[in-house]
């Protein structure tokens, strides 16, 4: 849990380049639908178009990359950058070695698998960005202090930290040279099982769909039923102007449910996120979430309101794939079909509905007020209910922390005191901080004396666990965190 609790909090940073990412595609498909949907693009607002959808893609595109800089320096000690470039080379190394075209070459007969080159054809995903983030930085706080002789002293301490991440990530690759392609199959193996269970069918694979985003593992599903891995190819039947005539199952049935989703259900989820969150932080998370929800219904561009939270509310994140799965099961039996060749956003949508599958297209609307409310009332009441952590929604006290005024603004005096109240440095095993906290991780909780911590000019110390104990700084606890880790060192 800690763990998880500290990669979300790690991955706020490159989340937060992702709303300029929403916003500039939003208005760039808006303007340029054929960047979209093919065909010649005008001169005008068309060309200013397409120049705002690149720079949105620039980010969308290396969404993966951005993960990687993110959780190396965010998970790091000290966020040190030390354990950025150690995931940048960690990332480098495994997609390279894990690329179809190398794979290919010291693996030749697996060009026979097409399973496997799909697989290898998408290696480079946010899953395998985040893998090499937290190899960097676990190799960073590992190593950073190591000693080696003489003769190889220039490689002591931080200067080592590529190089052993460097070594985990050809094990770690050897590993995935194997196990990825073989959970790639086993998903396109489910998904032939699935996909002859009609509406029900379609809704797993919704479902799964977006689940999987993180991993990068929902692209074999979807090879399986957008395109023609085992002869389905729902995506390729929709845009060559065939019918359900044309084919074995009811075409678009494996599209349509997204569009209610994305263009409504998504907004839906994002006001009650902004209605959520803690007063102070209403604007804020306006800006996180309103340019993600905006850029989800023009053109279907998710990840930015997803990665928003899935890390941070993993257990909301199932909720909202289920959700998925759910209106999907609904748009089937209720004969809404509309397809899309990028995303299942009001673009895709308007362009699909001249096409001769498209049904009922005049749907969208009730099934979009449908999703709208569903959405927005789950998120509502799951997040009050259960108190997720959603963007805007920190402790609330800390909100009052940070008017906190502390009595002694003498920092190394503050750490040296606290430090002594913690049992000295031995004691200590990690040490964090965050908006307002000291947070520490110790050996032997009989050692801490609070009064001791207290008489340093803390505003109080909580025990959330055994092995934890959090110092209430209020906003200056950074330049005591500096100090107490100069201490510990």
């Amino acid at each position: 849990m800690k763990f998880m609790q500290k990669l979300g909090k790690s991955l706020m940073l490159p989340v937060a380049c992702l709303p300029i990412c929403g916003l500039l595609m939003g208005i760039g498909y808006a303007l340029c639908p054929s960047a979209m949907q093919g065909g010649d693009v005008a001169k005008g607002l068309e060309l200013l178009g397409l120049f705002l959808v690149k720079a949105g893609a620039a980010l969308i595109d290396n969404m993966a990359i951005l993960f990687v800089i993110g959780v190396g320096v965010g998970m790091s000690e000290d966020n040190d950058g030390t354990g950025g470039v150690a995931a940048l080379a960690s990332w480098l190394i495994m997609t390279t070695l894990l690329s179809t075209g190398f794979v290919t070459t010291i693996m030749p007969d697996i060009a026979k698998n097409e399973n496997a080159i799909l697989a290898f054809d998408k290696i480079a995903n946010p899953f395998v960005g985040i893998l090499a983030g937290v190899i960097g930085s676990a190799c960073y706080n590992r190593f950073k202090s190591t000693k080696l002789p003489d003769w190889l002293s220039f490689f002591s301490g931080k200067r080592c930290v590529a190089i052993v991440a460097g070594v985990v990530s050809v094990i770690v690759s050897a590993v995935l040279l194997f196990v990825w392609p073989a959970i790639f199959g086993g998903l396109i193996s489910f998904g032939r099982m699935i996909a002859g269970m009609g509406a029900v069918g379609a809704g797993i694979y919704a479902f799964l769909n977006r689940l999987l985003i993180p991993t990068g593992l929902h692209h074999a599903l979807n090879n399986v039923f957008w395109f023609d891995t085992i002869g389905l190819g729902d995506l390729g039947h929709f845009w060559a102007g065939e019918t359900s005539a044309d084919v074995t199952w009811d075409l678009g049935m494996y599209m349509s449910g997204f569009f209610p989703c994305m263009m409504f259900g998504v907004p839906g989820a994002a006001v009650a996120m902004i209605q959520s969150a803690k007063t102070k932080k209403k604007k804020a998370t306006i800006g996180l979430v309103a340019s993600a929800a905006f850029c989800s219904f023009v053109c279907g561009v998710t990840e930015p309101f997803e990665f928003g939270f899935m890390f941070l509310a993993p257990a909301l994140y199932v909720i909202y794939a289920a959700l998925y799965g759910i209106f999907t099961i609904i748009t089937v039996l209720v004969g809404f079909r509309a397809g899309f060749c990028f995303s299942a956003g009001a673009t895709d949508l308007v362009f699909s509905a001249s096409l001769p599958a498209a049904k009922n297209t005049w749907m969208i609307i009730p099934l979009g007020i449908a999703a709208f409310v569903v959405f927005y009332l789950v998120f509502r009441f799951a997040i009050v209910k259960f108190d997720l952590k959603t963007p805007g929604r920190e402790d609330a006290d800390e909100e009052g922390e940070k008017k906190i005024v502390l009595s002694n603004n003498n920092y190394t005096e503050m750490a040296s005191i606290i430090l002594e109240g913690i049992g000295g440095k031995e004691n200590v095993t990690s040490i964090d901080n965050c908006v307002t906290r000291l947070r520490l991780e110790i050996k032997d909780y009989t050692l801490v004396d609070e009064k001791k911590i207290k008489s340093a000019g803390a505003a109080g110390v909580i025990r959330p666990g055994k092995n934890s104990v959090q110092v209430v700084v209020g906003t200056k606890v950074q330049f005591v965190a500096d100090e107490f880790k100069k201490l510990c060192r």
